[in-house]
């Protein structure tokens, strides 16, 4: 089975599906297939994915059924048809980047999956809820020899979130310097080992079910921080002291209080290498204009020409100047994912 990746925040505004985006796409450079997965009610990862063409895969009758919601739906209807893998789209630029759509009404397994979580099998009628999603995701995977999937979730503490988290074998913090990042990280603290208490858990109450929980890591990487504004190639002043508090807690508060419960993985030869200084995979500045630029082209930053950036002169030598910049920043979050994952 491909190895799971999450990128989870319950804070919202972090650039969690941009990096989704990115990450994935940065894997498929180093010749691995890649599955994304668009478990967000907001679409936002389906939009960057699909781009204009949005619109129309959900009104195509022969598309509008090839996503996340409807491919499960028959576990939370009680239908006594299998999950199978759905037709997943392909990326029109990148032919090793694959996605399984979302649905704008995801939420509405919201409740009858918390009741499942909740009931410990006591309603046979649920079991087979927790580990639905797994089964779609595998099924795509072994459809389409997936190497790497990426999970992109939704920015709240909810029952699908939980199940996503049973299913990770690695979980990436995104961050950005401002005064709630640290109060997140706090009840990110909390709730992942709970979460992980009740996985395990779920392995065994529910391995009778048509689709089980997987056995997987539940570990944590790294924090990415991001957003913040540059000022002679270092983080601008007002960023910095929120950047150092960030790293600090990760270090001293939130990595221990992981490794009790065995929810980290071991970085010291990657510190011993020189790859890494301690958690912190990276800090991406604000993309800026280059974003927009790359959402209109429906690449990554990383991937614009000097056509696609349709500017000459200064601008033309700052935006790409920064385009290498970021490109050699996930190249390193990359690196070290393969490494260690």
């Amino acid at each position: 089975m491909a190895k799971i990746i999450e990128l989870f925040n319950h804070k919202g505004g972090v650039s969690k599906t941009t990096t989704t985006f990115h990450l994935a796409w940065k894997l498929t450079q180093k010749d691995k297939k890649v599955l994304v997965v668009d478990g967000d009610s907001q679409c936002n990862l389906t939009g960057m994915f699909l781009g204009e063409s949005f619109d129309d895969y959900y009104e195509n009758d022969n598309t509008k059924y090839m996503n996340i919601k409807d491919a499960v739906k028959m576990a939370f209807t009680g239908r006594p048809q299998p999950i199978e893998a759905i037709e997943c789209p392909v990326h029109c630029k990148n032919p090793n980047l694959y996605i399984i759509p979302g649905h704008m009404d995801l939420s509405e397994f919201e409740s009858s999956l918390s009741l499942a979580i909740n009931s410990n099998n006591a309603i046979v009628t649920l079991q087979n809820l927790p580990g639905s999603f797994y089964e779609l995701i595998k099924k795509c995977c072994e459809k389409y020899s997936i190497d790497y999937v990426f999970i992109d979730m939704n920015p709240g503490l909810s029952a699908i979130n939980q199940t996503f988290f049973a299913y990770a074998d690695a979980i990436i913090v995104p961050a950005n310097p401002d005064p709630f990042s640290t109060m997140a990280l706090k009840t990110l603290k909390q709730i992942l080992p709970k979460w992980k208490k009740w996985a395990i858990q779920g392995r065994e109450i529910f391995k009778e079910s048509s689709y089980p929980l997987p056995n997987c890591e539940m570990k944590f990487v790294g924090e990415i921080i991001q957003r913040f504004n540059l000022r002679n190639h270092k983080a601008a002043k007002p960023y910095t002291g929120k950047i150092s508090e960030i790293k600090t807690y990760i270090e001293t508060e939130f990595v221990s209080e992981l490794e009790k419960y065995d929810m980290v993985y071991d970085i010291s030869v990657l510190i011993e290498k020189g790859v890494l200084k301690d958690h912190c995979l990276g800090e991406i500045p604000e993309f800026g204009a280059l974003i927009q630029k790359a959402n209109e082209s429906m690449l990554p930053v990383f991937e614009l020409t000097k056509e696609d950036m349709g500017t000459v002169g200064n601008v033309y030598d700052s935006m790409e100047e920064k385009r290498k910049l970021f490109d050699e920043m996930y190249e390193n979050i990359i690196n070290v994912i393969m490494e260690l994952v």
